[in-house]
């Protein structure tokens, strides 16, 4: 059992109440989760090494870099962390049903 008293107030207070005060824990552990699965669907998309692999591989850098610009206006608009993590949730989720759908043979 780890120790609890190595753990912050708002840690514990998020673990036992399920809020999500300050920072959001659990969409942000899903938000890695969900990602995993983008990495190992490029990944087998750009193994192919085809023009369709060079195109991902462009759209991939340019939707980082456009979504870490998106972040940091809406950080500087006063958008929670929750917020940011969700907008990235759903840049996440719209790759994987793209990526998804090409991956069939």
């Amino acid at each position: 059992m780890p120790d609890h008293h190595s753990f912050s107030a708002l840690d514990r207070h998020a673990a036992l109440s399920g809020s999500d005060n300050g920072f959001p824990w659990f969409a942000s552990t899903m938000l890695a989760v969900e990602a995993s699965e983008v990495v190992r669907l490029r990944c087998e998309k750009l193994s192919h090494g085809d023009a369709a692999a060079g195109q991902e591989a462009m759209l991939m850098v340019s939707e980082k870099i456009a979504a870490a610009f998106e972040a940091a206006a809406n950080l500087l608009a006063g958008a929670t962390p929750a917020a940011i993590v969700q907008r990235y949730r759903e840049h996440v989720a719209a790759n994987a049903r793209r990526l998804s759908a090409t991956e069939a043979p």
